[in-house]
């Protein structure tokens, strides 16, 4: 072999050593910036700096919104920012009226408070708030067609659907859907059956209604809603009856943690329900037993916040919790 075939082989295999030591270095400090994702596991995060129950919330670019709900003792208005990314709270514009039980929904950046009630369900209100984040107001929007408490709502297509809740002593099945672009309400078609407090997500382009309190007590009731058609249809029931648990959607699955039998001590219970195959699996449990927290989903990972050991209002323990699970 000629010197010069000798000098080139060198230069070639220090050429290939570096880029195999450049990959290496590449992977190793990829790894460093992105921890690995433990599935199927509870964390927690900074607590809450006002504890609550039934409080609305909603998602909003890299910060969870939970707005008004129960203390141990009243009413409230607070509007409390939990920024995912820093793992802090801050605080916003108040609702302008002390609110709990309120169906919340976020469509292009605006959070929809619905309904609610400020004395533990006993009278209902029809009124809408619409928050923005970048001026930090509240804004009053067209009544909702029906009072009531402790409905959800679940979005599509930027149209909310507020389903269900509590009026005048009846469980109701109504279903109205609001549409922010018109500030407009349409009756839609009625639930199978009458509950308040299900767990509601938008799975795919179906929306299911789990669970919920039933004018017979909790059954499991579980339902979903075809937009397209306009039309309820029931799936096989939660194992676990229960309402006023924390849920939403993520990776195809509607999840549904805690919770209580109506107004039992709350439990630990974490399920999925796949609709695509109409089955539920017990999931990993929450770390702390907790009844109507709030609720809401960022990538994929679902947050419960707040919360209280049972469903009864002002005779409970109210937490300051934020419980974290990644599916």
């Amino acid at each position: 072999m000629s010197m010069r075939s000798m000098i080139t082989n060198v230069f070639v295999a220090l050429a290939l050593a570096g880029a195999s030591l450049s990959v290496q270095s590449q992977t190793n400090l990829t790894s460093k910036l992105a921890p690995e994702v433990t599935h199927n596991s509870w964390t927690s995060g900074a607590a809450l700096p006002t504890a609550v129950s039934f409080e609305m919330t909603g998602v909003i670019k890299n910060s969870i919104y939970v707005v008004g709900g129960y203390t141990d003792s009243t009413t409230v208005a607070n509007n409390q920012v939990y920024n995912i990314t820093t793992n802090t709270w801050s605080s916003a514009a108040p609702l302008p009226s002390a609110t709990a039980q309120g169906a919340s929904a976020v469509v292009k950046g605006v959070l929809y408070v619905f309904g609610g009630s400020n004395n533990g369900g006993g009278a209902v209100s029809n009124a809408v708030w619409a928050y923005k984040p970048k001026t930090n107001t509240w804004t009053p929007k067209t009544a909702m067609p029906t009072a009531r408490g402790s409905a959800v709502a679940s979005v599509e297509k930027n149209i909310i659907y507020v389903i269900g809740g509590y009026a005048n002593g009846v469980r109701l099945n109504t279903v109205e859907a609001y549409n922010p672009a018109t500030d407009t309400w349409t009756e839609e078609a009625p639930l199978l059956v009458g509950k308040s407090e299900p767990a509601v997500g938008t799975v795919g382009t179906k929306i299911v209604a789990a669970g919920g309190y039933t004018t017979s007590g909790d059954n499991g009731d579980n339902e979903v809603y075809n937009v397209a058609t306009n039309s309820w249809a029931a799936f096989k029931a939660d194992p676990n009856a229960r309402n006023g648990a924390c849920f939403g959607s993520a990776k195809g699955s509607l999840y549904v943690a805690g919770g209580a039998d109506n107004t039992a001590p709350a439990e630990t219970t974490n399920e999925s329900y796949k609709v695509a195959k109409n089955t539920w699996t017990t999931q990993a449990p929450l770390p702390l037993a907790v009844s109507v927290p709030g609720s809401a989903v960022y990538k994929g990972v679902l947050y419960c916040i707040g919360g209280a050991s049972s469903g009864s209002v002002f005779q409970n323990t109210v937490y300051n919790n934020v419980q974290i699970y990644q599916p």
